[in-house]
């Protein structure tokens, strides 16, 4: 019997064990191992003020940053960072975790299970967090998919960024949120609830994504590029339509941001009082009023339209004919956009629309935002303190200080010279974990 007992005790030892590695530690609990120090040389706290800041050590207790000491200090667990360029986690506010373009794009929307899908999704995540995204939003992904991965990020039994998610995009019937290009029967089958026509029809396709678990409402306000029908690009939904979306999202509390690449849709959606715009390829002056007068965001993912750009114009294109069509007219036009706004003093939040193109390659982004016009410190906080902003998010990313997460990435050179740096992310800790270290 002793022998039974000893036995039982061992096993329940293991299990509590196992247990305490998986489940994240409550914020601002201490760790049972000890202060974590990171030694950095060179550090950008608070991207907004732009100081880069040397010497310092940042002490790790539990998932949170407790202090910021001068100097190199601190014994036992101690982060060597003292070559490096230190900053805070980056935010995507623009991702598909749950598939990625592919020539078999087509065919696995229609043979892959939400299992399946948010598996593959997991997969997706490692990629993106070890690129230095600790913070995405993934707008428009099937609702049982995206929400199990979110919540299995939270939990700690995947590794990946902090998920926002939207779930299926609010659409209109035969637009571009709804399913396209298959048989009728078919459609049938795979169109989601979130799509409708009028304003009443709307309003219940927003409840019924808030019940299901959407952190925001991501609408598709125009016609988009990878949808297989020859819709066009301009404003689907109606005024009252996009009034309704916007009045109930907002009453039960989620942000509305809306894909919108025609000026008719994107000014429809701003004066209906929407809060971000996904692409606004086709802005014009009165979209770049409207941006303003409302404080509305812009998102311009930049690297899906370059990236659509040189698929539909490559030998190896797998679009259909109606996706090259609107890829070859849209792609182009999105970095000249994208200066228009900055110049017009538009807010712009840092977005890839990975899954588009692939995950992992986020960082591309930075240096077509330099194209356009920002500076690299422009670009690096349009993807820290802007987005946090945007997604109102700003006591938990976007800078380092006591009371934040331990969200915090290093790169060898300085980005700030040369933005391409965040390309080659050596090390990314979330949480007071480490995730990737070279």
């Amino acid at each position: 019997m002793m022998r039974i007992v000893l036995a039982f005790a061992a096993v329940l030892a293991m299990t509590t064990a196992a247990e305490a590695r998986q489940t994240p530690a409550p914020q601002g609990a201490p760790s049972s191992i000890g202060d974590l120090y990171v030694q950095v040389g060179r550090v950008l706290l608070d991207p907004a003020g732009g100081t880069v800041e040397r010497d310092k050590t940042l002490v790790i207790r539990g998932n949170q940053i407790a202090e910021v000491r001068d100097g190199f200090v601190g014994e036992g667990r101690i982060v060597d960072l003292r070559d490096s360029f230190v900053m805070p986690g980056l935010i995507d506010s623009h991702v598909h975790l749950t598939g990625q373009q592919n020539p078999n794009a087509r065919l696995q929307e229609v043979t892959w299970s939400n299992a399946d899908q948010a598996m593959i999704g997991a997969g997706y995540a490692r990629k993106t967090l070890e690129a230095g995204f600790t913070t995405v939003v993934d707008l428009g992904a099937a609702n049982e998919a995206i929400f199990a991965l979110r919540e299995a990020v939270r939990r700690g039994d995947v590794a990946g960024p902090n998920i926002i998610a939207s779930g299926s995009s609010v659409s209109v019937h035969g637009g571009h949120g709804d399913i396209n290009g298959y048989r009728d029967d078919i459609m049938h089958l795979l169109s989601p609830e979130s799509v409708c026509s009028g304003p009443e029809d709307c309003r219940r396709a927003v409840r019924l994504q808030v019940r299901a678990g959407a952190d925001i409402i991501k609408i598709t306000a125009t016609g988009g590029v990878l949808s297989n029908t020859a819709a066009g690009l301009a404003q689907q939904f109606t005024q009252d339509e996009l009034a309704s979306i916007v009045e109930v999202a907002h009453r039960m509390g989620r942000q509305v941001t809306a894909h919108a690449h025609g000026a008719d849709g994107i000014n429809a959606f701003l004066a209906a009082g929407g809060d971000s715009i996904e692409h606004g390829t086709y802005l014009d002056d009165d979209s770049i009023r409207l941006f303003r007068q409302h404080d509305a965001w812009l998102v311009p993912t930049l690297l899906a339209g370059d990236f659509v750009a040189r698929i539909a114009s490559g030998p190896d294109n797998f679009f259909t004919p109606n996706q090259t069509a609107k890829a070859l007219e849209a792609g182009p036009k999105m970095l000249d956009m994208a200066r228009r706004a900055h110049e017009g003093g538009v807010r712009i939040a840092f977005g890839t629309d990975t899954g588009v193109s692939a995950h992992g390659d986020n960082a591309q982004e930075f240096a077509l935002l330099v194209q356009a016009g920002l500076t690299p410190l422009e670009a690096i906080q349009a993807a820290t303190v802007g987005a946090a902003e945007h997604l109102q998010i700003e006591d938990r990313a976007g800078r380092l200080a006591p009371g934040m997460p331990a969200d915090l990435i290093a790169v060898a050179g300085d980005p700030l010279s040369d933005v391409t740096e965040l390309e080659r992310v050596t090390f990314v800790m979330k949480g007071g974990e480490v995730y990737r270290d070279e």
